[in-house]
């Protein structure tokens, strides 16, 4: 039985998603640094950007978290499953991430952060 409003699973999964695409875009911008492209500093700018939007809403989701009294913890991880536990106001549950799934979603989030008109 799911006791967890789904408001707080949004939560507590972009509290999972947003570090995962801010590791994912240190590491692009780390391998963009080492190609040889003639107009760097655009792309590495865009990069930057994208990634203090990240931030500034991850700032916000943990905001969101200690208000609402939400936390996750990562209990288990292989090659095809992560599994994390919930907790909402005494509330306790197990979620299970197929990692391709969780790939395909964090490449939408990027999809998404890129799309938004620059600040």
């Amino acid at each position: 039985m799911v006791r967890i409003p789904e408001s707080d699973r949004d939560i507590i999964e972009k509290a999972i998603y947003l570090p995962m695409l801010l590791i994912v875009l240190e590491r692009d911008r780390q391998i963009f640094e080492q190609v040889p492209v003639k107009l760097k500093p655009p792309y590495l700018s865009l990069i930057e950007k994208t990634m203090n939007a990240i931030q500034k809403d991850l700032f916000r989701v943990k905001k969101q978290m200690r208000q609402n009294n939400l936390k996750v913890f990562e209990t288990r991880r292989d090659d095809a499953f992560t599994e994390y536990k919930f907790i909402s106001k005494g509330y306790e549950e197990t979620h299970t991430y197929y990692n391709l799934n969780m790939r395909n979603r964090v490449q939408k989030l990027l999809d998404q952060y890129l799309s938004q008109p620059p600040n």
